[in-house]
């Protein structure tokens, strides 16, 4: 059974669809890029997908023994977010906030996990360090350590490169790729097509039209020719 089924969802805010006919599935393992135009419903379909939100219409089936404590999220940071007063160990440690139930404080195994996590994402050394001081791509490290102690499963991404320079953009793709041949699956919403296009296995595309398949198969479908060349990117 597939990690995450889709069955013809229906998206919107009191009771006005901005999204609707969604039908596609996840594989454990799967990296699906979704792409589309501003306002299209991308972040909507991740909140709906973390079951913040319900869908209008349709519905969303997990398998493989998948709960909704189990997904990784990293959102699109605001200004408040980016000046958060805390510490990297205080902010990846609150990755495991989902699991502790009435516990009130961490456990042992709880903080050797946001150790292993700052250790894979390269910024152990920050541990003590403000999270504010950090430069954009060391807190988007933060905050994939922090869904990485919540899941080893799957990792939900709210533009991950958003704002940062393009050798950060260049090593952060790169980090989210080894973490997907590591087993974890991932879902990324995404402006830079071209980029889908190179690191994706599936695109979902939402807006006026919808489309869901391989990367292969959407970078020679009208929809996906007549995108790329509105973005200015090439397949």
């Amino acid at each position: 059974m597939a990690l995450l089924t889709v069955n013809d969802v229906s998206l919107g805010y009191d009771g006005r669809a901005i999204a609707e006919h969604l039908s596609f599935t996840v594989e454990k393992g799967d990296y699906l890029c979704i792409v589309g135009e501003n306002g299209s419903g991308k972040t909507t379909l991740m909140k709906t997908l973390l079951n913040l939100k319900k869908p209008l219409a349709g519905e969303i089936i997990t398998g493989d023994d998948l709960k909704p404590g189990e997904i990784g999220y990293l959102p699109q940071q605001t200004e408040v977010q980016r000046d958060f007063p805390a510490s990297v160990m205080e902010v990846v440690l609150s990755g495991c906030l989902s699991r502790m139930g009435n516990r009130v404080f961490y456990s042992r195994e709880e903080k050797q996990l946001a150790v292993e996590n700052m250790k894979r994402m390269g910024i152990l050394d920050r541990a003590d360090q403000c999270y504010r001081e950090l430069s954009g791509g060391q807190q988007q490290r933060v905050l994939l350590a922090r869904a990485l102690c919540a899941t080893q499963k799957v990792l939900l991404l709210d533009e991950p490169v958003a704002g940062l320079d393009p050798k950060v953009t260049a090593d952060m793709y790169r980090l989210i790729q080894s973490l997907n041949k590591e087993g974890i699956t991932i879902i990324m919403v995404s402006h830079d097509v071209a980029a889908a296009l190179q690191y994706a296995k599936h695109i979902l595309h939402v807006g006026n039209r919808v489309f869901f398949g391989t990367r292969e198969e959407y970078s020679s479908s009208k929809l996906g020719r007549l995108f790329l060349e509105q973005e200015g990117g090439e397949a």
